[in-house]
C-alpha cells in the first residue's frame, strides 16, 4: 500500500531544504577558509579607511532608511495576523502568524549572535586605519583589540529575516512564495553589500546572516507544521470574505 501523498511531500521537501541548507553551509565554510573577506575588503578600503563610509545614500537610505522600513514590515506582518491585506488575505491565520514570528525570531537570532561575538568590523582593523588586528570569527574567545560585536551582519537581516515568509506561503501561494524569497534575498544582499562598501562588515558577515535567517525560517516552518494538528481551528481561520471561496 502506498502512503498518502500528503505524507510524502513534506518529507521530500524537508530533504530538499536540508540539502540546500547544508550546501549553503559548505559554501560559507569554503569562503571562510579561502580568506576571501580581506581580499574583497581591500577593493573598498586602504590604510586611510573606507572612502564610502559616510556616503549619504549608503548611510541615510540603505542604512537608516532600510532599517526603519524593515521594522515597518515586521509591524505590518504582525498586524496582518488579524487584519490581512493583499496576498496575505489568501493564506490562513497560522501562515500569517508564521511569517511574523519567523521574521522576529530571525532578527533575534542574528542580534544575539552579534552581541556575543568578539569579531570587529573592517573599519576597526589597523590595515584600514583602525586599531584592531584581523581574527577569524571562528576564533572563538579571541579578542582582536577592537570593539567586537560585528558578526554576523545585523543590518542585512533587515532583508534576510523575511525569508521565512517563503515557507509560510509556499503551500498555497507558490508563485508568491518564490517572489517573496527572491525579494528577501536581494534586499539582504543589497543591504549587506552597502555595508561591505562602507567598511562596516565583511562579506562573510552578510552571507552568514542570510544562512541564519534561512535556517531559522525553515525551523519555524517545522515547528508550525508540528503545531497545526493541535490548533486546527486557528489554522483554518481566514478573513470573512475568503470563507465562501474556501467552502466551494
Amino acid at each position: 500500500m502506498q502512503p498518502p501523498t500528503s505524507s510524502i511531500q513534506p518529507t521530500a521537501n524537508n530533504r530538499r531544504f536540508l540539502l540546500w541548507t547544508l550546501g549553503a553551509l559548505a559554501c560559507l565554510a569554503v569562503w571562510d577558509a579561502g580568506g576571501l573577506d580581506l581580499a574583497l575588503a581591500r577593493y573598498f578600503g586602504d590604510a586611510t579607511g573606507f572612502p564610502m563610509r559616510d556616503q549619504w545614500f549608503f548611510v541615510h537610505v540603505l542604512h537608516e532608511g532600510a532599517r526603519r522600513l524593515g521594522w515597518l514590515l515586521v509591524l505590518f506582518l504582525t498586524l496582518s495576523v488579524w487584519w490581512p491585506w493583499g496576498i496575505l488575505r489568501r493564506v490562513d491565520a497560522s501562515a500569517r502568524l508564521q511569517m511574523a514570528v519567523s521574521a522576529l525570531v530571525a532578527l533575534a537570532m542574528v542580534s544575539i549572535t552579534k552581541n556575543l561575538s568578539n569579531t570587529s568590523c573592517p573599519w576597526d582593523l589597523a590595515e584600514f586605519g583602525g586599531v584592531a588586528r584581523y581574527a577569524s570569527h571562528w576564533a572563538l574567545g579571541m579578542l582582536d583589540g577592537g570593539g567586537g560585536r560585528c558578526f554576523p551582519a545585523g543590518h542585512a537581516s533587515a532583508g534576510f529575516a523575511f525569508m521565512g515568509g517563503y515557507f509560510a506561503l509556499r503551500r498555497t501561494q507558490a508563485p508568491a512564495a518564490r517572489w517573496w524569497l527572491a525579494g528577501a534575498v536581494v534586499a539582504g544582499l543589497i543591504l549587506g553589500g552597502a555595508q561591505q562598501v562602507r567598511g562596516a562588515h565583511f562579506m562573510s558577515h552578510t552571507l552568514w546572516t542570510g544562512w541564519i535567517c534561512w535556517t531559522t525560517g525553515w525551523l519555524c516552518d517545522l515547528a508550525s507544521s508540528a503545531l497545526h494538528p493541535r490548533f486546527p481551528g486557528f489554522a483554518c481561520t481566514k478573513p470573512p470574505e475568503e470563507t465562501p471561496h474556501a467552502a466551494t
